[in-house]
Order: C-alpha cells, then sequence, then structure tokens
C-alpha cells in the first residue's frame, strides 16, 4: 500500500513537477512476467523516477547500510526503503555476494520486476562505468530477459553529494528485451558471463549517449578518496 501512495500521491506529483519525466520504449516492459530491468545510475533519484514511470512495482536490490541506521531517523530511513520496495543485501564478501543473487532469483521467480544497477555503485562523473557479473550469472541461471534502461537527467535533478533536488528533465530510455538463451547452461563461467554483461553494457551506453569507462566505479572512487587523504593531511604553506 506504502508504495503505491509514495508514488500516486506523496512523491510521484513532487517528482512529475521538478523532472517532467519523458519515456521512451514502455511498451519493451511486459505486464506480468519476471523481467531483469538493467539501469545506469547517476543519481539517488534513478530509484525514484524509474518506479514513477512504469505501472508494475519494481523491486530493487539496495545496500544494507539503508536499513541499519539507529535511532528515529535511522527507523525512518529502513521504513521508507522497505515500503518503497527495497530490500537489503550485504556486499562485503563472496558469500554476502551469494546470498544476495539468491534474494535476487527468489524475486524473479515470484514473477516481479527487479530493478538491478550492473555498475555497482552511482556514477562519479556522469560516465558509464564497467557492468559487475552478478548480473550476467542471474540472467543465465533464472532465463529471465534482461531490459536496458538509460536513466538521463537524474543527476541534475538530484546531484550526487547534494540534499537539494532541482528543477530539470528527467528522460528514461527502454531498450528491447535481451535473451541469452543461446548460453543455457553455462552460468558460472566467467568467460560467458563477462560477455554477458558487455552486452548489456554496451545497451546502456547505446541509449544513455554515455562515454563507456572500462573500470569498475566502486574502484575509481575509491582511487579518488585516497589521492585525496595525503593531501588533506598536509600541512599548509601558512602553518609552515
Amino acid at each position: 500500500m506504502w508504495y503505491w501512495l509514495f508514488k500516486y500521491v506523496f512523491m510521484g506529483p513532487l517528482l512529475s513537477l521538478l523532472g517532467r519525466p519523458k519515456v521512451q520504449g514502455l511498451e519493451h516492459v511486459p505486464n506480468t512476467g519476471a523481467v531483469i530491468l538493467a539501469s545506469n545510475h547517476l543519481a539517488v533519484a534513478d530509484s525514484f523516477y524509474l518506479p514513477l514511470v512504469v505501472k508494475r512495482r519494481i523491486t530493487f536490490l539496495a545496500k544494507a547500510e539503508y536499513f541499519t541506521g539507529t535511532g528515529l531517523k535511522g527507523w525512518f530511513q529502513r521504513w521508507f526503503y522497505t515500503a518503497a520496495g527495497q530490500v537489503p543485501i550485504d556486499r562485503t564478501d563472496a558469500d554476502s555476494a551469494r546470498a544476495a543473487l539468491t534474494t535476487a532469483e527468489r524475486i524473479v521467480k515470484q514473477g516481479k520486476l527487479l530493478g538491478m544497477y550492473p555498475e555497482g555503485t552511482r556514477s562519479p562523473d556522469g560516465r558509464l562505468y564497467k557492468g559487475k557479473t552478478g548480473l550476467a550469472r542471474l540472467a543465465l541461471e533464472t532465463g529471465v530477459p534482461v531490459i536496458p534502461v538509460a536513466m538521463i537527467g537524474t543527476d541534475v535533478v538530484n546531484p550526487p553529494g547534494s540534499k537539494m533536488w532541482h528543477f530539470g528533465r528527467v528522460e528514461v530510455r527502454f531498450g528491447k528485451p535481451m535473451d541469452f538463451s543461446r548460453f543455457e547452461g553455462l552460468a558460472g563461467n566467467r568467460f560467458i558471463e563477462r560477455a554477458v554483461i558487455d552486452e548489456v553494457m554496451y545497451e546502456l551506453m547505446r541509449l544513455s549517449d554515455q562515454e563507456y569507462v572500462d573500470l569498475y566505479a566502486a574502484d575509481v572512487k575509491e582511487a579518488a578518496e585516497g589521492a585525496a587523504t595525503p593531501a588533506s593531511r598536509m600541512p599548509s604553506a601558512a602553518a609552515g
């Protein structure tokens, strides 16, 4: 109930006013049956605008940190993300990744729409980064089609790192369903999984018109943070 109230009453009208969303290719999303929606990831707003334009309910896999806060703020955040259809996953190690994949399998086997961000995290600079193979393994193990989704302009409406929202123009482009049945029985083969996710990322690049970077976004963020830390610890010229 809360999902639909958020969509049509509490947040939908405001999101529509701020982003004036434009949609292309929505006819590719079936009215029934399991589908994996594979989206690029520019801003937190992606997880709001994608459900706004799709008639069916979407379940997202969200990092567990969203559900572990304490106090009133933590309770509200946990309640909000649960009501918004997000399922917590732990991504800290290989066992956690396997558990997350099991959760995803359960969702699609129930015939639901599953939203995933193959980059694994938000883009640090608006470019499209290398996809992780978890989505590929899920598609190969379940036989569920993958629909690429390009989010455009969400980083203008909701700039990363900012709590402020702005007026802009959001566009959501859906590609044609991608069928990987030709690789049936090859789940677990890392070369095949890499080929599958690279194919998905190519479609996302084509739909979004983003520049592609053959690096993981998380590694780029970590390197940037590591480079900034020593500089911040250096004494200033005035102090010297």
